[in-house]
């Protein structure tokens, strides 16, 4: 009897899994950080939006580029290298705002910030390109959504955690928001050292992997390095890469407000929440002690506003989860790829441009309601990230990261946009350093229209008509059923 499959693909999705955290981590603290990253260059807050651009565009201009690398030459040296580039630079940006020893000249003012963030993008980009094609390379066809979904929702899980793990480092723990920035770029590097250790490009590669692995994984796919020219002009004129890239889009354009201003923003209405409750208190006849226990409660623990900051990414990571599984479920058991990917996408995007509009009726309303509303988008949306990942791996096949990168490219060019249009228009209705509630309200509107675009854009998208199709190749021996579950 022969052995069954080992399991080896697990351990290699666990290490794609934490790079999903780490680079959420990264990226997260910045809605924790940017208060006091632009007290140390000198300038509001509400300017901080310039170096989410700066990051965002120049991420989204180098997504194809490394995307090709990890075609190229495997995802394996692609990640070491994007890692080793970008905890380089988390660690430079805790520098900012800091005077050469014994001069008052500051290396990093608020324009070089800029210039490095954006070189940091320019590192980073391409994490998931590839992280999507190390999971294409190491799973079968029906677990990739599983795969992308077990990713997402752990990027999710550590996006969520990392305002609450920020107050724990610099509120309980006692660490600066510059040594939180180390502690964090240190944390990268040791992922380095263990994922050159440990990972391989493919089940061929790694000693671990036994044969019936091996078959289940690739038995039924080409090969997974990109050989002899890449075909440009097919993957870039193909109308289904083209309604995928507009329908990524949509999710950068709206999502990126719950990473980097709805911690702050909750945080405000919560505080302004809590002392309207003590004021009730004290109007009720309980007397000044009411409402020091309030102030006691609210502003001693801030970690009520971070766990409500972190909500939609907590949340998100579900919907990661469930959007993934359900998609892979509905194909095994209809056939049918296309609606497979397609109805959880369009499902989540509807649900998520309800529950912005519900959130605009609901600024400064009840609190719990509004919080509530905003925390479900992060729900719906991600019901279609593991489904969308996955359709980029169904079209992309042997060119799984040029797609995905092409994908992700246009995905944060949405994003640049979004956080620029977001920003000016808080900006404007920021008045003595508190956005005014008309802000909001027209953020929130804008993010209902555009989810219905992204409805629409998923009916342009067939997941089973490859861009480039596989060569023709000598039929081979399927796995069994019982070796596909395994």
């Amino acid at each position: 009897m022969n052995p069954p499959p080992t399991r080896v693909r697990y351990s290699m999705l666990g290490l794609l899994c934490l790079l999903a955290m780490i680079t959420y981590m990264d990226r997260a603290m910045y809605g924790s950080a940017k208060q006091s990253m632009m007290d140390a260059v000198g300038r509001p807050v509400s300017d901080f939006f310039w170096v989410l651009v700066a990051f965002q565009l120049a991420y989204a201009l180098f997504e194809i580029p490394t995307g090709w690398l990890g075609d190229r030459f495997g995802p394996r040296s692609t990640l070491l290298r994007i890692v080793v580039w970008w905890s380089l630079f988390v660690a430079l940006t805790a520098f900012a705002g800091l005077a050469i020893p014994g001069t008052a000249f500051i290396p990093i003012s608020f324009g070089v910030l800029i210039a490095m963030q954006a070189l940091f993008g320019m590192g980073e980009a391409g994490a998931f390109p590839n992280i999507s094609k190390a999971a294409y390379n190491w799973f079968p066809a029906t677990q990739r959504g599983f795969a992308k979904g077990a990713v997402w929702m752990s990027a999710r899980l550590m996006g969520g955690l990392t305002p609450l793990i920020w107050v724990v480092l610099t509120v309980y723990a006692g660490l600066d928001w510059r040594e939180a920035l180390w502690l964090f770029s240190g944390v990268a590097a040791a992922w380095c050292v263990l994922f050159w250790i440990c990972f391989r490009n493919q089940p061929s590669e790694h000693p671990a992997c036994n044969e019936a692995e091996r078959v289940l994984v690739e038995g039924t796919r080409g090969d997974t390095y990109a050989k002899g020219p890449t075909p440009w002009k097919t993957i870039f004129t193909s109308r289904n890469l083209w309604a995928l890239c507009v329908m990524y889009m949509v999710t950068n354009y709206n999502w990126y407000f719950l990473m980097y201003y709805l911690p702050g923003a909750l945080k405000a209405e919560f505080f302004k929440a809590s002392v309207q409750t003590a004021d009730t208190l004290a109007l009720g006849g309980l007397g000044g002690g009411a409402v020091a226990i309030t102030d006691t409660v609210v502003y001693g623990d801030p970690l009520v506003p971070a766990l409500l900051g972190g909500g939609p990414l907590l949340i998100g990571m579900f919907g990661c989860f469930f959007g993934g599984r359900l998609s892979d479920n509905y194909i095994r058991r209809t056939g049918d790829r296309k609606w497979g990917r397609r109805l959880y996408g369009m499902l989540g995007y509807g649900l998520a441009g309800a529950c912005y509009a519900a959130a605009a009726m609901l600024v400064n309303g009840n609190f719990w309601l509004f919080a509530t509303a905003l925390i479900l988008v992060g729900l719906f949306n991600d019901l279609m990230m593991g489904p969308a990942w996955a359709t980029a791996q169904d079209i992309g096949q042997r060119y799984a990261a040029i797609v995905s990168g092409t994908m992700n490219m246009i995905g944060n060019l949405g994003a640049t946009l979004g956080i620029l249009i977001t920003g000016l228009i808080l900006k404007e209705y920021t008045i003595l350093g508190e956005v005014q509630p008309m802000g909001f309200v027209y953020c929130f509107g804008m993010y209902a229209v555009v989810y219905m675009i992204g409805v629409i854009s998923w009916m342009f998208i067939d997941p089973s008509r490859p861009i480039v199709p596989e060569p023709a190749t000598p039929p081979t021996e399927s796995p069994s059923p019982a070796a596909e579950a395994s």
